[in-house]
């Protein structure tokens, strides 16, 4: 296969078990972007979440790309928007009013904030925050600007909970949004474009290339759609099942370096 793009998710993926870039994997990308592979990051996390990363691979430029919000966006690292897909102001207010319902936390992101509508936050809210680089903030519905740019909307609580309101959230909301668990204690809920296969394909369709071009990482739910789209989709070897099914590839887990194995094995 001739693979000039490799897609790879964050958590669970590029990150080994201990939430550490090993430095096996940074070499393989190295070695993969002197042979002029382009590496993009595709991430439920902003730009500003996934700059740590991007400046460890030496990863920078008007030339290079990240898909952020699970799909909601991608843009160059100069931080030009290439493609963007975001939610509308009736979508909040429907989410916002479901999270009551359910009895679960509620949050929506921007690029440059998390909104709050639980004056008594949790600490899943906060470990996002703070994983995310972007400041959290408390917003009654009413003070939410209709005009304000939201990537996703998100319902934020202990596992428990999450398990509990997943089971419960409508049809007709799963028909008009993109709904995805992203992890035991998040759902994330997205325009219906957004997903980070579509938006990988928009994005490789705009660099004049295919999905044979393509080669996309990852581990959970929201990596599903990128991993069924690329020409050669890999699962790590601590994937879901369900991604397993859909790749051609399962590699190694993220304990024993699966993206560096990965890449080495079809690129390198």
């Amino acid at each position: 296969m001739d693979i000039k793009l490799i897609a790879i998710d964050i958590d669970g993926t590029l990150l080994n078990e201990k939430n550490e870039l090993a430095q096996a994997t940074i070499d393989a990308i190295q070695l993969a972007k002197q042979k002029a592979v382009k590496v993009v990051l595709c991430t439920g996390r902003p730009l500003s979440g996934v700059q740590p990363y991007l400046d460890k691979l030496e990863i920078t430029g008007k030339s290079e790309f990240a898909i952020t919000f699970n799909g909601a966006m991608a843009q160059s690292l100069d931080g030009n928007v290439m493609v963007n897909h975001t939610i509308t102001y009736d979508d909040f207010l429907e989410t916002e009013m479901l999270s009551r319902k359910l009895n679960v936390h509620y949050q929506i992101e921007t690029t440059d904030s998390i909104y709050t509508t639980n004056r008594d936050t949790n600490p899943y809210g906060i470990a996002e925050s703070f994983l995310v680089r972007l400041p959290i903030k408390f917003r009654s519905p009413e003070e939410i600007p209709r005009d304000l740019v939201m990537s996703k909307a998100m319902f934020v609580d202990f596992p428990d909970q999450i398990t509990k309101a997943k089971a419960l959230i409508p049809a007709s909301l799963k028909e008009k949004m993109y709904v995805v668990q992203t992890e035991p204690f998040f759902i994330e809920m997205m325009n219906k474009q957004a997903s980070k296969g579509k938006t990988l394909g928009e994005l490789a369709a705009q660099l004049n290339l295919t999905e044979d071009n393509v080669m996309a990482i990852g581990d959970q739910g929201n990596n599903l759609t990128m991993v069924k789209y690329a020409g050669l989709g890999v699962a790590m070897g601590n994937a879901i099942d369900e991604v397993k099914q859909a790749a051609q590839f399962v590699t190694k887990p993220n304990s024993e370096d699966g993206v560096a194995f990965a890449i080495n094995k079809y690129v390198n």
